[in-house]
């Protein structure tokens, strides 16, 4: 596996170094945001990971760049921001997930190995088990192409499209937080399990409507997809798991 690492704080990137020797990775380190994005241009990567505050060029504006041109490579951003809004940013730019400052490297090689296994080609099967159609979506799995009522969605983050794939795949079964990041993030979720919410509204800005919402909340449970318009939707901001209505 060969990961490109650009982060400009040296104990960090040397914690890294370590471990990926100690896991047989060959990792190169960059310091510089432009000159990182000069490397991550060069090579076929198997993996990106991209600190938020870079001199040169930040973090989002190397992600936003390296996805105008490469929508398969894994990227996972390394950032000391941890509120909704910046998380939200970083996913909109193309990121596949974020590790918050201070991660252990455990943690870090867990997200590598999730995103990296889920960039791999998947064994051959027939055409129609890549390809779900349902009366208002058709996603190709293989080619990641999203028709919604016959047009194409093209700003669909990586992380969102697996989202709603699995989604696709289970109609109206009802997913809990801890189920979705096992399921679609594949592994032990050392964060915050709000991600999902954070995907999932976005997923409904992008792809519903108030007559169509398609992610329902299930309450004191969690989400499930369903198109039709008979379930109870929650404002912004409301926790999808509490028991109670408000």
């Amino acid at each position: 596996m060969k990961i490109l690492v650009i982060e400009d704080n040296e104990n960090v990137a040397s914690m890294i170094e370590m471990f990926f020797l100690k896991e047989g990775i060959k990792g190169e380190f960059v310091q510089d945001g432009i000159d990182g994005y000069e490397r991550a241009k060069q090579e076929q990567w198997d993996c990106l990971i991209i600190d938020w505050m870079l001199p040169g060029m930040d973090g989002i504006s190397i992600c936003r760049k390296v996805r105008e041109n490469n929508k398969t490579v894994p990227i996972i951003m390394l950032t000391a921001k941890d509120t909704e809004s910046d998380q939200v940013l970083g996913l909109e730019m193309g990121a596949d997930d974020y590790v918050t400052k201070p991660f252990s490297p455990l943690a870090l090689m867990a997200r590598i190995k999730a995103v990296t296994r889920r960039s791999q080609p998947q064994p051959n099967t027939k055409i129609h088990n890549n390809t779900i159609e349902t009366p208002h979506f058709k996603v190709n799995k293989d080619t990641r192409e999203v028709l919604l009522d016959g047009r194409a969605v093209m700003n669909l983050t990586p992380k969102e499209f697996d989202l709603l794939y699995h989604f696709l795949q289970h109609p109206r079964q009802v997913f809990s937080r801890e189920q979705l990041l096992d399921k679609v993030w594949g592994y032990d979720f050392y964060g915050d399990d709000r991600t999902v919410d954070v995907h999932i509204k976005r997923l409904r800005n992008k792809l519903g409507s108030s007559d169509q919402p398609f992610f329902k909340t299930v309450w004191g449970i969690g989400y499930k997809f369903e198109e039709s318009d008979d379930g109870f939707e929650p404002q912004d901001g409301e926790d999808p798991t509490k028991e109670k209505r408000p």
